[in-house]
């Protein structure tokens, strides 16, 4: 597997152009697709649709691209840190010369293993309670210093001081140099966090850097920096990497930001909005007073204007009191004469209504007498009707019928017999006189017609 016979290497002279073509070709002819498993790390995804990343492992690692005709096919976000399985092609990328994989397919294959440790030690300190909002500190409104933690060379830093700069050029900054990438970064950090909190020079700290991989922000994920963000006695801002970066600082600290420029928009306010806020405040307050004094000027005319001479106000009261008094005079003689009226009125209506005793009686005789005679006669006639109903009714008594010596004969069915058609030779009839009854048989019935 060589680029040219080795016979020809001593004599041929390649131009960079020609000898990346031929390693390019090397690569792509002698090496098959293959499958390849690592961790995705610093993925970028550019607004012509393709992803680049690096896929690593302990020891190695390899960019890759896929482009965006064969990425749209995959229905799920990879982010830093993911554990991926790809197919790819390997290959060369010629205007650079860089070693790289051509994807043509992506799939998971798990978390990786700082992905990992990751969502492990978020899950304890939640569980601890450092993420409560109950745990979070309030940031003052109007600071009198601010901290910046953060490494004194990082683009952040800049971006931060000229942004407060240009919204509150007048608050005073102090910048407390930290390690932000490293394996010592982590205690860097905590102990500036410590050495802020001791000094107490500042009213509220940012904590910031700027963008990278999950590896460059992996300061920000350690342990020792979440307990030193949860016990500073001064609220802390972090402003950590891009709007989509996380880590667990941004979950301890007592607010997030998403960029550190955002973060100093937060601790600050503009000055700019201030000043018109003020501004309006002023033009109300001034508003307000000038009413206030107005109504005040308008209330001091009408009392002046109400402001009478006492001995003209004597003189008034003298006279109205005359006008009660005579008020009062004939409000007096009025009642007086209207309830002398109404006494003769009561008077005469009590004599016209006196009750004639002897004549009451009299009358209360009378009705007694004729309510006597009434019922007397009421009751003669309806003892008169009642024998002449109870002679009727013994008239139609069938026991009246059968004393005379009638009988009633039944059939065996207990139906009355009233033609002798209604009987035959040997039925069994049934004889009731006035008094008891008897049972006979029947043997021979005639006509009403064989009588005569």
């Amino acid at each position: 597997m060589s680029l040219f016979p080795i016979t020809n290497l001593a004599h041929k002279v390649l131009t960079v152009s020609e000898l990346n073509n031929n390693t390019k070709q090397l690569l792509e002819q002698n090496i098959p697709l293959m499958w390849i498993n690592g961790e995705i790390s610093n993925l970028k995804r550019y607004q012509s649709g393709h992803w680049y990343f690096s896929l690593k492992d302990n020891q190695a690692q390899v960019r890759c691209v896929l482009f965006s005709h064969k990425n749209q096919f995959i229905d799920w976000q990879p982010k830093d840190g993911m554990q991926v399985e790809v197919l790819a092609l390997v290959t060369l990328y010629e205007p650079r010369g860089d070693f790289q994989l051509n994807v043509e397919i992506m799939r998971h294959a798990g978390l990786g293993e700082l992905f990992e440790m990751f969502e492990k030690l978020k899950t304890k300190l939640q569980q601890a309670g450092l993420f409560s909002p109950a745990q979070k500190k309030p940031l003052p409104a109007f600071p009198k210093q601010v901290g910046i933690i953060t490494s004194l060379d990082t683009a952040a830093l800049r971006d931060i001081l000229s942004t407060l700069r240009r919204r509150m050029p007048f608050l005073p900054v102090i910048v407390y140099p930290t390690l932000v990438q490293g394996k010592t970064a982590a205690n860097s950090i905590a102990d500036t966090i410590k050495l802020a909190c001791r000094r107490a020079e500042s009213d509220i700290l940012i904590l910031c850097r700027g963008g990278g991989s999950i590896e460059d922000l992996w300061a920000f994920n350690e342990e020792v920096v979440a307990l030193a963000i949860s016990t500073s006695s001064i609220p802390i801002v972090s402003g950590i990497g891009h709007e989509t970066d996380f880590t667990i600082a941004d979950f301890v600290a007592d607010m997030r930001a998403p960029t550190p420029t955002a973060a100093a928009e937060l601790v600050s306010k503009d000055r700019i909005e201030l000043s018109h806020r003020l501004n309006t405040l002023h033009q109300h307050m001034h508003r307000t007073t000038l009413h206030r004094i107005e109504r005040a000027m308008q209330q001091m005319d009408t009392l002046s204007h109400r402001l009478i001479y006492p001995g003209d106000k004597i003189k008034q009261q003298v006279i109205h009191q005359q006008h009660l008094q005579d008020q009062l005079i004939t409000t007096w003689a009025h009642q007086l004469e209207k309830r002398q009226w109404k006494l003769l009125d009561l008077n005469q209506r009590l004599i016209a209504s006196s009750p004639r005793i002897a004549r009451l009686q009299e009358q209360q005789n009378e009705l007694v007498s004729r309510l006597g005679n009434a019922y007397s006669r009421y009751s003669e006639t309806l003892s008169a009707r009642l024998k002449n109903l109870q002679m009727q009714l013994s008239h139609l008594n069938p026991q009246a019928v059968l004393e005379r010596g009638y009988s009633i004969t039944h059939a065996k069915d207990g139906v009355i017999i009233r033609d002798s058609k209604q009987i035959h030779s040997g039925d069994r009839i049934q004889v009731k006189f006035a008094h008891g009854m008897c049972e006979a048989d029947v043997s021979t019935t005639r006509d009403p017609d064989q009588y005569e």
